[in-house]
């Protein structure tokens, strides 16, 4: 008789949410990572409440207006890291193609929205607002990833290598700069700039995109509302006493405030700057509030507690269990350490007047919870790096 083959159970497939939120071996986060990233949105937050309670007072009849607003989306923010920290970061990209478009057709739609000081930067929607230029960084970052994993051995083809990083990056730079706001455009070359560099773009490339860059910037300065409004910065920051109560006026309240602090600054909510000198001292000059009630020492901790978060998300890509997760967390690094160098640079004067806002502690409750959710998917990567490399 012969022998019956044997027959073996299908096994059962795992199901949407099993697959989206695995079992790990080890299921610990970098927990040095965790600690920087909260302990720079509590400061961020502590700081932010100081620099805008005056502003919130005068605006709205409300000192807590602003904080307000701002604890909710932190709590949205965190909500976001936890659930994604807890994802498979491999999840995000399914969603970078799909996601090109729709981010797209935000930005187009900006143009068609009120504009804020000159610029259609914002979509309104109801008692809601928000800048799809926030979402443009994250949708770069899953794009780039996903493209440097896909083409890895084809980057040194043109169709493969140079061509559809310049398609992305020129549609969302082109479409930001014109509404205009110069410094996420500047911020997404970088970022994407970076990226390429650390995903292994042949240097051919890598020089070739550097000339389409400087040809971009010389074309933007051929458009004469860009060319006056660019030329105007660089003058007022080669000598912002020249127009005192004009353009300059911000730019040398932020260096009263932050020479003022001395060493250890006059103390949180001692500031005098916020009130009514410093404009909008809860968004990009918020830096010159930490400096003026905290001074040098103060300033000198914000610094390393983002070079910290910086070294440990490098630190992070190393260890990654893949290059997409590599590629994810050089992306999200790359944009804070890059947003908080520019913005440092220009409230102190070192560069021209970008307008570019400081992660964790300048006001944007929507630019929080994007920006929390990111660190999130970096937690997400770290959690699988003590995971055996198959």
């Amino acid at each position: 008789m012969a022998n019956a083959k044997r027959r073996t159970r299908p096994k059962p497939q795992e199901g949407f949410f099993r697959r989206l939120f695995p079992r790990y071996e080890n299921t610990s986060v970098d927990l040095t990572f965790l600690v920087m990233v909260i302990l720079l949105l509590v400061f961020g937050l502590v700081m932010m409440f100081s620099a805008s309670y005056a502003q919130g007072y005068y605006r709205e009849g409300n000192s807590y207006h602003y904080i307000v607003r701002q604890l909710v989306w932190a709590v949205v923010g965190l909500a976001a890291m936890f659930v994604f920290s807890r994802m498979d970061y491999h999840f995000w990209r399914k969603l970078a193609w799909p996601l090109f478009p729709v981010v797209t057709a935000m930005l187009i739609l900006c143009y068609f929205m009120p504009p804020v000081n000159d610029a259609h930067r914002w979509i309104f929607i109801g008692g809601f607002q928000f800048q799809p230029s926030e979402l443009a960084k994250f949708s770069l970052v899953l794009l780039f990833s996903h493209l440097l994993v896909s083409n890895e051995k084809k980057l040194g083809r043109f169709r493969y290598g140079i061509f559809p990083f310049a398609v992305v990056l020129g549609v969302y730079a082109g479409l930001i700069v014109k509404e205009p706001h110069l410094s996420a455009t500047i911020l997404l070359v970088v970022m994407g700039g970076i990226m390429l560099v650390v995903g292994g773009l042949p240097m051919k490339w890598i020089a070739a995109a550097g000339g389409i860059a400087a040809a971009g910037v010389a074309a933007i300065m051929l458009v004469p509302s860009l060319h006056e409004r660019a030329m105007e910065r660089i003058t007022i920051w080669q000598d912002p006493a020249s127009d005192p109560l004009g353009t300059g006026y911000q730019i040398l309240q932020s260096l009263y405030a932050i020479g003022s602090g001395g060493l250890m600054g006059a103390g949180i909510g001692n500031s005098r700057q916020k009130y009514l000198f410093l404009p909008e001292p809860q968004n990009d000059y918020v830096f010159s509030v930490v400096c003026e009630e905290l001074g040098f020492v103060g300033a000198l901790v914000v610094i390393v507690l983002f070079a910290l978060l910086i070294w440990r998300g490098f630190t992070i890509v190393i260890k990654a269990r893949d290059r997409f997760g590599a590629m994810l967390v050089t992306g999200f690094i790359a944009q804070v350490g890059v947003q908080a160098i520019l913005n440092m640079a220009v409230v102190t004067n070192t560069i021209p007047s970008t307008g570019i806002s400081l992660p964790f502690f300048s006001y944007g409750g929507t630019a929080l919870a994007i920006l929390l959710g990111e660190m999130g998917i970096v937690l997400s990567v770290s959690r699988q790096t003590t995971v055996e490399k198959e």
